[in-house]
């Protein structure tokens, strides 16, 4: 059975539940969602080359396993502050676009949670301007809201 085939049966399987699995990440302090069908990867940063005169989101370039990734840097695509300690001791989401292999740059990966659809959520109306078009809706946890992103979004600025 292809990799495909197996995807395509999870997403049909947890449609069929009324939920979705999301990986968590910590970008500053903020909690955010990624959709477990989207990620490819998730591992430690080690060694990023910068590419001179890319946008700010671009962080550089890494090697992952001997594929060219571009380093995309969450807190600067979202409008948060950079780390004190630059990119030391990050973690990456890799993920496909178009094609192309990315690794969204954050500060921490957490937990896998499965989330009722009903339990999803509009954005708020008054969210940051720098995170609506990258956000699909949130979820509320306890004491805390989980931003779900949207990739393709997010992603965007790569490849303009």
């Amino acid at each position: 059975m292809t990799a495909l085939a197996t995807r395509q049966e999870s997403e049909l399987a947890l449609a069929k539940a009324g939920t979705k699995e999301f990986v968590t990440v910590h970008v500053a302090d903020q909690l955010f969602g990624v959709e477990v069908i989207d990620i490819q990867d998730v591992f430690s940063l080690k060694g990023l080359t910068p590419v001179p005169g890319a946008r700010p989101e671009i962080a550089g370039v890494l090697n992952l396993r001997g594929r060219i990734v571009t380093a995309i840097d969450a807190r600067c695509r979202l409008g948060l502050p950079t780390r004190p300690q630059g990119f030391a001791g990050m973690m990456a989401v890799g993920v496909e676009y178009q094609g192309e292999a990315y690794g969204i740059l954050v500060d921490s990966v957490g937990e896998v949670l499965r989330l009722s659809d009903s339990d999803f959520e509009p954005n708020p109306v008054n969210l940051n301007p720098n995170w609506k078009d990258v956000s699909q809706g949130v979820y509320r946890l306890e004491g805390r809201l989980l931003m779900t992103l949207n990739i393709d979004q997010l992603l965007c600025v790569a490849t303009a």
